[in-house]
């Protein structure tokens, strides 16, 4: 790679600061340095055409965590433990909102539902049980009862005749934020790279030598905030996790509005522009997709199809009209982990699948720590 004196000079001189990856959280702590420091220099390295991890290809749930889950969550954390978890979701989806407005984003509203399979009856029965329980765990959080039962209103087939409702979940959409996020970059004078992947780093005094391919260049500080592919560049405890999903051609008159979580959330679907994203299916072959490559499988989206099919449009004809994955960061617990590798490097990862919810709240968490050392 030769660069020119001019684009040495003006894209990777008296860099301050270097951030590895566009994700959300990548920007969002690049932002939160650049209102820190409005002088600094800035430089975030993405190593996709776009953002490559999740961050533009997720599924666009504003979700905090549906009451199957939230219970399976506390046999790995404290209550407390959960409660700070549950926080730090509401709170991020409120903050992306101020940020922008709800219109910027197309955030909307509309409810979250569990929906449970007729074979899963107990787990239901257990989760019905549990609702007064997590209203009073987490309504310092809601400030409100947001579970309760709710009809199964829009027809789905082989599935008990209730949902759990959370009535604050909502949904937006996932290209919008992004955009929102990289406009406001560009425009607070943040520059940002595609097509550069990082290889490694060392970190050297008061400096940090970030290495690319065929070159490297200095910085003051490096930020990894590349999520699923953390493992790349640190040795922290965060795996990559991929996600499949697919979504349908437009569906004259559908009915179906809000976001919705089967299968201890293995499963998820939502509506989008008279469409149905449906995505998932990670439980069926944990070990193959533990993986970093982008794709879709045969065994996933088969079943996706079918679920479709059977389950969420039993009566409705329906075509498949794009499928795509993204990579997660998940690990041993659901913390992500922000903290500074060694000197000069620090890194914010391990969202666990829920970087809409968490992400401009770990980026903010990410410079205030830089910013402190």
């Amino acid at each position: 790679m030769h660069f020119s004196y001019w684009e040495y000079k003006q894209w990777f001189q008296h860099v301050d600061y270097t951030v590895v990856g566009s994700g959300i959280v990548g920007l969002s702590t690049a932002l939160a340095i650049k209102e820190a420091q409005p002088s600094a220099s800035i430089l975030i390295l993405e190593k996709g055409n776009l953002p490559e991890g999740a961050s533009t290809k997720n599924a666009g749930f504003a979700c905090f965590g549906s009451v199957s889950e939230l219970l399976m969550d506390l046999d790995t954390h404290s209550e407390e433990e959960l409660i700070e978890l549950v926080k730090r979701r509401y709170n991020g989806i409120n903050a992306l909102r101020a940020m922008f407005g709800d219109d910027a984003i197309g955030f909307k509203q509309l409810g979250g539902h569990e929906v449970f399979l007729k074979k899963d009856k107990d787990l239901f029965e257990r989760c019905k049980d549990r609702i007064a329980y997590l209203n009073t765990l987490f309504h310092e959080v809601f400030v409100q009862e947001a579970f309760s039962l709710t009809p199964n209103k829009f027809g789905f087939s082989g599935i008990e005749d209730h949902y759990i409702t959370h009535s604050l979940e909502g949904q937006l959409d996932t290209g919008k934020l992004m955009q929102a996020l990289l406009k406001k970059a560009h425009e607070s004078g943040i520059k940002i790279i595609n097509g550069l992947k990082v290889l490694g780093f060392d970190a050297i005094e008061n400096q940090v030598s970030v290495l690319l391919e065929n070159f490297d260049f200095k910085t003051k500080k490096l930020l990894i905030t590349n999520n699923g592919f953390a493992k790349q560049l640190t040795e922290q405890a965060v795996e990559p996790a991929r996600a499949q999903v697919l979504i349908t051609k437009p569906i004259k008159n559908l009915q179906i509005k809000g976001t919705f979580h089967l299968d201890a959330g293995y499963y998820y679907f939502r509506n989008i522009d008279n469409r149905i994203l449906l995505g998932g299916g990670r439980n069926l072959d944990f070990e193959g997709e533990s993986t970093t490559q982008l794709g879709n499988t045969e065994q996933i989206i088969s079943t996706l199809k079918l679920l479709l099919h059977q389950t969420i449009l039993p009566n409705t004809p329906f075509e498949v009209d794009y499928t795509w994955s993204g990579i997660m960061g998940v690990g041993p617990c659901k913390k992500p982990i922000i903290k500074e590798l060694t000197k000069n490097v620090f890194c914010g990862v391990r969202l666990g699948g829920m970087g809409i919810a968490i992400g401009a709240a770990v980026g903010q968490d990410l410079a205030n720590k830089v910013l402190r050392t």
